[in-house]
């Protein structure tokens, strides 16, 4: 499954995402990952939860992106949840490969048994239509 938390800057996003996270890890049989674009939210986060800094493996392009959730995955076979926070800085992606990228994630959401929970930067009406439909919560 797939869960986008979307609004503008500034809106909110990051605090429900940490408080999502921490409140799962609660409940969780497997692992978590969280990804952000810094360690800035370390201390706001679970000691239970992996926190990596997606900017520290060089990941450039939408790509090299899925490659790295790919050795994510294959790396951690109890891998339940994934939290991508600035998923557009993170990601490395332009506006035109968000649902590409969704679709991706949504294909290995659905093999892997895996849930992404995402927050994006744009108001959800600003989303193409193939994302709209992951958009769970809207500020």
């Amino acid at each position: 499954m797939i869960q986008i938390i979307a609004g503008e800057k500034g809106k909110g996003k990051t605090k429900i995402l940490l408080d999502k996270v921490n409140a799962d890890v609660l409940e969780a049989k497997g692992s978590i990952v969280y990804l952000d674009k810094s360690t800035k939210h370390m201390y706001e986060l679970s000691n239970k939860v992996r926190l990596i800094n997606v900017h520290d493996y060089c990941v450039e392009n939408a790509k090299e992106f899925i490659g790295f959730i790919c050795g994510i995955i294959s790396q951690d076979h109890d891998l339940e949840k994934v939290y991508l926070d600035s998923f557009l800085k993170v990601a490395c992606i332009a506006d035109d490969e968000i649902v590409p990228v969704l679709e991706k994630l949504e294909m290995l959401s659905n093999k892997f048994e895996i849930d992404f929970v995402i927050s994006i930067s744009k108001n959800a009406d600003e989303l193409l239509e193939g994302a709209k439909k992951f958009v769970t919560v809207a500020l």
